[in-house]
């Protein structure tokens, strides 16, 4: 499988979105965990800038939210980004989202019109997207 090329400007946008390899195939790691509101934002607002280089429905996603914090912000931007990437997800997967209300997940996924599957640690999460 070819790797796909990060764009130069990409780099220096955020050190925690990153391809990782994980039994051959290339996943997207959006790494939140331990984050402020304000670089929950910052971070899941720098996400569309990479995926839409993809092909449309390639990209295999895991968002790490341990620790994380939230505020009406973070939220809105995690609400736009999942919208704006649809159609550039193959497959999402999501750790350390507990604290997330039933409502606030049923809230994105009606806004977005996307599958967060939720599971209870990064190998877990990683085991699904890859898996087809």
């Amino acid at each position: 499988m070819r790797a796909w090329p990060v764009p130069q400007s990409f780099a220096l946008i955020h050190e925690r979105i990153r391809l990782i390899n994980h039994h051959g195939k290339q996943v997207l790691l959006v790494d939140l965990s331990n984050c402020a509101a304000v670089e929950v934002e910052k971070i899941v607002r720098a996400v569309p800038e990479f995926v839409t280089t993809r092909p449309r429905g390639s990209v295999l996603i895991l968002s790490d939210f341990t620790g994380a914090s939230f505020d009406e912000e973070a939220v809105r931007a995690m609400k736009e980004s999942a919208v704006f990437d649809k159609p550039y997800i193959k497959k999402s997967a999501w750790v350390g989202a507990e604290s997330f209300s039933e409502a606030f997940r049923d809230n994105l996924k009606s806004f977005s019109r996307r599958e967060f599957p939720t599971f209870n640690n990064r190998q877990e999460a990683l085991d699904s997207p890859v898996e087809d």
